[in-house]
């Protein structure tokens, strides 16, 4: 028998929903691409840098980085084809942004 995996919806309950979870994920998959220094440039370099923020709590959490720059991130990841990836950023937009 085949597992169906549970719908969450963000408008009736958060039960489910694992938001800080999944956002500190996303980025460590993100940062597998933006900290190979073939895969870098200025804007990645300055968006750790909000990273670097986030992590020492001077700045905004990931989750507000992963919503402000969904679209850079999204294409990031279609860039080098990371399906894994561009799906938990599809989790994330649908459950928590």
């Amino acid at each position: 028998m085949k597992e169906t995996k549970k719908k969450s919806d963000r408008y009736i309950s958060y039960k489910g929903i694992e938001c800080e979870k999944n956002s500190a994920e996303l980025i460590r998959l993100l940062r597998y691409h933006i900290d190979d220094p073939a895969k870098n440039n200025a804007f990645w370099g300055k968006f750790r840098g909000l990273l670097a923020d986030a992590e020492s709590g001077k700045g905004k959490d990931y989750l507000f980085l992963i919503h402000c720059y969904i679209n850079n991130i999204q294409e990031l990841f279609e860039l080098y084809d990371d399906q894994p990836a561009l799906d938990l950023l599809h989790q994330i937009e649908v459950e928590c942004c």
